[in-house]
């Protein structure tokens, strides 16, 4: 794993972002599947979709 990642999840934490997004984060990130459909929640695929291209564009949204 490179710092950038490390990094990234240490941020949202501590900004207190949505647990749903920093899971499809890191998922988006890695490039593994997605969950399946019913589990996939707004904040997960706001995540995935920033992980996939390795921004948090949309994390301020998903804080608290």
């Amino acid at each position: 794993m490179d710092t950038f990642y490390y990094e990234t999840i240490g941020r949202l934490e501590t900004m207190g972002v949505s647990r749903d997004y920093i899971l499809g984060w890191v998922g988006g990130y890695l490039q593994t599947p997605k969950r399946e459909e019913q589990r996939v929640t707004e904040a997960y695929q706001a995540g995935y979709d920033d992980g996939m291209g390795k921004e948090t564009t949309h994390a301020e949204a998903w804080k608290g």
